[in-house]
């Protein structure tokens, strides 16, 4: 009797969570994020800065990206156009704690789907997050 031996292209558990990938450069932001979001059942990457994330996108990336506004290397809404013209499609949320009245239209010319402002209501990035996610893939749910 011969054994039969399935093989999957993804393992069974990492196809029940979204991933969100996370830069921030502040550490503490990026740790209280990360344990938010995977409190909630995402998996999650992080990384300081927008060049870390640029050198090390792949495909498939990230479901949805959360992204700082103001950071040292590159802001938000740049690096957000950088993963578009990279063809990477995924939501992309900013977030920030300096207002600024022209951000909303920088960065929906950037393709960002939403700008939060910091410090961040834990419920409403959760929420946005899975929202955008359904938007951008509304057979999948989590």
């Amino acid at each position: 009797m011969s054994e039969v031996f399935v093989q999957h292209e993804r393992p069974v558990a990492s196809s029940l969570k979204h991933t969100v990938y996370v830069v921030d450069d502040d550490a503490a932001v990026l740790g209280s994020l990360r344990f938010l979001l995977e409190t909630d059942g995402f998996a999650v990457r992080t990384f300081r800065n927008g060049t870390a994330l640029l050198n090390s996108v792949r495909s498939p990336g990230a479901d949805c990206y959360v992204i700082d506004y103001k950071m040292p290397d590159i802001n938000g809404i740049d690096l957000a156009g950088r993963l578009r013209k990279s063809n990477i499609q995924a939501p992309v949320i900013l977030i920030t704690g300096y207002p600024d009245e022209n951000i909303s239209t920088r960065a929906a010319a950037a393709g960002v789907k939403d700008v939060m402002m910091k410090p961040l209501l834990e419920e409403s990035l959760v929420k946005r997050i899975r929202s955008v996610i359904q938007d951008d893939h509304p057979q999948t749910t989590q």
